[in-house]
């Protein structure tokens, strides 16, 4: 006897919401991670690979510990699921945004926003007019992050397709 419906794809189906991917943003999305990325950048002069300003980071270590700490309890994360893009409380399932997949007519990371140091960007969500529906800060590996959004967005489009194609048989 079967216990649980038939998918297409281990645990995405068309009539539930199920997540795609989720994360947590950097502390380079708070000033002080901004301030403490600039000070790690600041002397580019490298000594076996390793630039002479990172030393800076062992320093502030106990700075960049506390922020995390702190993100991890008040801040927020990031879902994709197979519907829309979600901004969560970090602990918790508060929901404080969200845009439907549909809705999303572009995904940009934003060149100004990325920081060396912690390999983070902000993710900007548009719509098909152009304004921006959401902005995600302190991405990690952003262009990555974009790529995941943009997929789920075309494969969430298609699957409306196929379901109207389907209904339309009917």
């Amino acid at each position: 006897m079967l216990t649980k419906k038939v998918q297409a794809i281990s645990g995405v189906s068309p009539g539930f919401e199920s997540v795609v991917e989720e994360l947590y943003p950097s502390i380079a999305c708070t000033g002080i991670g901004e301030l403490l990325n600039r000070l790690y950048e600041c002397i580019p002069i490298k000594i076996w690979g390793i630039k002479i300003s990172h030393v800076f980071a062992l320093l502030t270590a106990p700075i960049g510990v506390a922020i995390y700490l702190l993100l991890k309890v008040i801040g927020t994360r990031y879902t994709v699921t197979n519907r829309c893009v979600k901004r969560v409380s970090a602990l918790g399932i508060r929901m404080i945004e969200s845009v439907p997949l549909a809705q999303i007519a572009d995904v940009s990371v934003d060149p100004d926003s990325r920081q060396a140091f912690y390999k983070t960007g902000d993710v900007r969500l548009t719509n098909p007019v152009g304004d921006t529906v959401m902005l995600l800060r302190g991405v990690p590996y952003p262009d990555r992050f974009r790529q995941v959004i943009l997929e789920t967005r075309d494969a969430r489009g298609q699957v409306a397709a196929s379901l109207a194609v389907i209904q339309a048989r009917k």
